[in-house]
């Protein structure tokens, strides 16, 4: 095992498990950037179910030994990592993260952090146990428009933020690569879930950030315009009920255009952003008694804060996601707050297929993720 010390100085090694989409779009190419510029990581091996892929990983990184499965490459390489990249479907995350902590690896893994609330809960322990990082891929955090929400909330520019909506729409699911199943997202057996499972906790982590408390409750409604091919919702909507607000998610696969929108209501003011267009609206107060009257206008910022949403790779907002990833790994964080509110993503979803399934019914669950 590698002190962390040595980490410091050395760099990062790291194997990807699951040459897909966003491992050869997005972690790929920003390792190999880092990597150039930083010097510090190296991906040295790849492990690929299919062919074809790993055929794509050997042309992508010809100086990577590559393996049929997590299992042979953790049984040639474990001596040589540091880190494992899972980014394979969301059916597999626990079992191979489980069989990394064993080899004594750190573990980056793609969102959910697993399917199931035992599955997640059971990670964090063995990390914990195994004395080995548990990070998730949180990637929106990174998104400059995202972070520059954080820093006008922060900044006390909007007041005490009391109510949040998050729209994300899509006009179709996320698809695979062509080689290997490529709506894997809509089935189930591999992806959990649907909408919910796939894009919910991009939505929950943001609130939990802007809001600077916990959800207590969830209500949810969920459809699937597509129930005759594929067995997961493709659309859905939720009201989290936090201690001193709300936050409203809709999520869709079937709208008619790629966007997101967001706004975040405080008490002297308000946020709105659609894609990279960002609105700030500070409450100035005047003579009169009544906002009819002339009370109350605004002052009204806008600009534009070029964030790619349209690339789904996200490959832009990786590199700052690896900071805080090595930095847990320098400071022994084995089981930070990232974690513990991947766990909560994870009670929110599986409370909000509860409320569906129950007509709407709102489902209360005790949010224990703080230290």
């Amino acid at each position: 095992m590698k002190s962390f010390t040595e980490n410091t100085v050395k760099p990062l090694r790291g194997a990807v498990i699951g040459y897909g989409f966003i491992s050869s779009k997005g972690h790929i190419p920003a390792y190999l950037k880092r990597a150039q510029s930083q010097q510090d990581v190296e991906i040295i091996a790849v492990a690929d179910i299919c062919e074809a892929r790993r055929a794509s990983a050997q042309e992508a990184l010809p100086k990577a030994r590559v393996y049929s499965d997590y299992r042979a490459l953790l049984r040639s390489e474990a001596g040589n990592l540091d880190f494992v990249d899972i980014s394979t479907p969301p059916c597999d995350h626990a079992e191979i993260a489980h069989a990394a902590f064993d080899h004594g690896l750190h573990v980056l893994c793609e969102k959910p952090l697993a399917v199931s609330l035992e599955e997640a809960g059971a990670l964090l322990k063995h990390a914990m146990k195994a004395q080995r990082v548990l990070f998730p891929c949180h990637n929106y955090k990174h998104a400059p428009v995202v972070t520059a929400i954080g820093d006008i909330i922060a900044s006390g520019k909007i007041g005490t933020v009391r109510s949040i909506t998050l729209n994300t729409f899509r006009n179709t699911h996320a698809k695979g690569v062509p080689e290997w199943k490529t709506h894997w997202r809509r089935d189930r057996k591999y992806s959990g879930g649907g909408i919910a499972m796939d894009h919910g906790s991009h939505s929950f982590y943001l609130t939990f950030d802007w809001m600077g408390q916990y959800p207590t409750a969830v209500t949810a409604k969920m459809s699937n315009q597509e129930a005759s091919k594929y067995d997961t919702e493709d659309g859905f909507s939720a009201v989290l009920s936090f201690p001193h607000g709300t936050a409203h998610t809709q999520l869709s696969w079937t709208a008619g255009v790629r966007k997101v929108i967001y706004t975040v209501q405080g008490a002297c003011g308000a946020i709105t952003v659609d894609d990279d267009e960002l609105q700030v609206a500070v409450m100035r107060r005047t003579d009169g008694p009544e906002v009819a009257q002339g009370a109350v206008t605004w002052d009204v910022e806008k600009r534009s804060i070029a964030s790619h949403w349209m690339d789904a790779s996200h490959v832009s907002w990786f590199n700052s996601l690896f900071d805080q990833f090595k930095e847990a790994i320098k400071t022994g964080d084995f089981v930070g707050q990232e974690a513990r509110e991947a766990y909560l993503c994870i009670q929110i979803i599986v409370a909000a297929y509860r409320s569906a399934e129950e007509g709407c019914r709102e489902i209360s669950f005790n949010p224990g993720v703080r230290n």
